[in-house]
């Protein structure tokens, strides 16, 4: 990209920019970006976690000994991007990815729709436990 096309994103607010239909580009071999050392969990949902959601996110985590500060959400476009090969837990909410990733995995609801929903509670609960000896 040139510093001319550089300036004009910068100028427009844009910090970072996805490419929708990356195979289209003949040749093109895409780099996947590492997640931070401490990351232990990704979050796959189609919406950023509400205040709500978050308390209930995190209670869920202290479940199974993952801290917080440890995990992060993406949105489902952008998890092709990511580099998962070091990653203990993957959680996908209210979304279906095919991804390829030796992590344990969760599958739920959206987080909405989890909380104040005891069967979609259990299910996960029981998903975690499915893990056993591992989640710590």
């Amino acid at each position: 990209m040139s510093d001319r096309q550089q300036h004009y994103l910068h100028a427009m607010g844009i910090q970072s920019w996805d490419l929708v239909h990356p195979e289209r580009l003949q040749g093109y071999q895409p780099t996947l970006a590492p997640l931070d050392d401490e990351c232990r969990l990704v979050l796959v949902s189609d919406t950023y976690p509400t205040a709500a959601e978050a308390l209930l996110f995190e209670r869920v985590l202290k479940s199974f000994h993952v801290p917080l500060a440890a995990a992060r959400h993406v949105f489902p476009h952008q998890l092709a991007q990511l580099d998962l090969s070091g990653l203990a837990w993957i959680w996908l909410a209210g979304v279906e990815v095919d991804v390829d990733t030796s992590a344990n995995r969760l599958t739920s609801p959206a987080l909405a729709d989890i909380d104040g929903h005891t069967q979609h509670r259990r299910d996960l609960w029981q998903q975690i436990c499915s893990y056993g000896a591992q989640s710590k």
